[in-house]
């Protein structure tokens, strides 16, 4: 993840999933905070998905 277009990519995924989840991606970390009523491993495979690498991390 590293442009604009790939975070769009992303949230288009997540929010086909959940329309309320509220994603936030950070472009320096290339990491995505979500807040979904979703499960974790339904947005990694939504992330995954979209053609970019995923796993959980905590915070």
């Amino acid at each position: 993840m590293s442009c604009g277009h790939c975070t769009a990519a992303i949230t288009k995924e997540i929010t086909a999933l959940d329309t309320s989840a509220s994603v936030r991606a950070n472009l320096a970390s290339r990491t995505i905070d979500v807040d979904t009523s979703c499960t974790i491993s339904a947005v990694v495979e939504a992330i995954k998905t979209a053609g970019y690498a995923a796993e959980p991390i905590s915070s």
